[in-house]
């Protein structure tokens, strides 16, 4: 919405020009994304304090999470809010991308909600049923992955794109939209099981997200995607300001979900900042890069694959608990050990993931 301002603002002033920066729109909306979640933190929290919106914790999980029932949760709400005030004020709202990237994060945004919602009023850990939860997620995400396919104004948009090799690129059809949908429920659902302990999820997040935002950058300025010799997707810069906004929600929400946390994001945040992560590198065409970047979460969610496979045929655990953040706490690390350990790693990863932007 300001930016449009601005537009209008610089035929009477030369200086508003420096809105048309998606670099300076990105800094704003870091800035705004971060204020309003340090803003409105308290309030939230407050609030679903006084409504008893409390955590419910498993039985059968480590013993340290039993003092974590009742923590305030759903308090991925406020990065919602963040993210969605910033990005309809910095972002172009005549741009495609940033009207779907929007509209998947409030879908996904709906669907952890309800699940959340029920699981309160249960009083215990089940949700909405494995089974409804998911087909609501394919739903929502084969809506936004048809619409980027119809829309696509070039073949490369809706071809994959491996790395390393420039001349690698695949002609996919309508197979878009079903590796696009794969993409957008798997990460939404990686990142919501890696959401176990204090601030494990949100910075690796926010790590992901400035990748992609790097990613997003390149591929939409012709030169330095044809300098780089990666695809060049018009209109996909935009992201950036909405990936600038996750980054400054998620740091935002972090001041206040740090070990020990005030609050948890809940399935409100985790399952829509996995789908957001997602429809990003799908726009951008860099899913095997949201897979190298996004490591700790494909570990997360392979060690619970690999805990439900190996249980079913052998009746053995591989793990002590999955996922797998849980078998270091069960060894007996200290839980922010796991955490920043857990950073470290996904720092490490997000590095490999920018460096195969020259690596050609």
């Amino acid at each position: 919405m300001l930016y449009h301002l601005a537009m209008v603002l610089e035929t009477f002033y030369s200086g508003f020009n420096v809105f048309q920066y998606i670099t300076f729109r990105t800094i704003l909306g870091v800035l705004t994304a971060l204020g309003i979640a340090l803003m409105i933190g308290p309030a939230v929290i407050q609030r679903l304090v006084l409504h008893q919106v409390g955590q419910q914790v498993r039985d059968d999980g480590p013993q340290t999470h039993l003092e974590k029932a009742g923590t305030p949760t759903m308090g991925g709400a406020l990065i919602l809010v963040a993210i969605a005030v910033s990005t309809l004020l910095w972002a172009d709202l005549t741009n495609r991308y940033v009207w779907v990237v929007l509209l998947v994060i409030l879908a996904f945004g709906v669907i952890g909600g309800v699940d959340d919602a029920l699981k309160l009023a249960r009083q215990d850990s089940q949700g909405l049923r494995a089974r409804t939860k998911f087909s609501l997620q394919v739903v929502a995400a084969l809506a936004a992955s048809t619409f980027l396919f119809a829309t696509a104004a070039d073949p490369v948009e809706t071809s994959l794109v491996l790395p390393l090799v420039k001349e690698w690129v695949f002609p996919l059809g309508v197979g878009f939209i079903a590796l696009a949908t794969l993409v957008i429920v798997g990460s939404s659902n990686a990142v919501n099981l890696t959401d176990g302990l204090d601030g494990l999820a949100i910075m690796p997040t926010v790590l992901v997200a400035t990748g992609l935002a790097v990613f997003a950058y390149a591929s939409g300025h012709q030169i330095f995607a044809e300098y780089l010799g990666i695809p060049s997707v018009p209109g996909v810069g935009e992201l950036v300001i909405f990936c600038g906004a996750i980054v400054g929600a998620g740091l935002g929400f972090l001041w206040y979900n740090t070990y020990p946390a005030q609050v948890f994001m809940g399935d409100v945040g985790a399952l829509a900042l996995g789908a957001a992560l997602g429809v990003v590198a799908v726009a951008v065409r860099q899913e095997i890069g949201l897979f190298i970047m996004g490591g700790i979460f494909v570990m997360e969610t392979v060690s619970v694959m690999i805990q439900v496979l190996s249980y079913k045929l052998t009746g053995r655990r591989v793990f002590r608990m999955a996922p797998l953040h849980h078998h270091y706490e069960l060894k007996g690390w200290p839980e922010p050990r796991v955490i920043v350990r857990f950073w470290i790693i996904t720092v490490v990863l997000v590095l490999i993931g920018l460096a195969m932007l020259k690596v050609r």
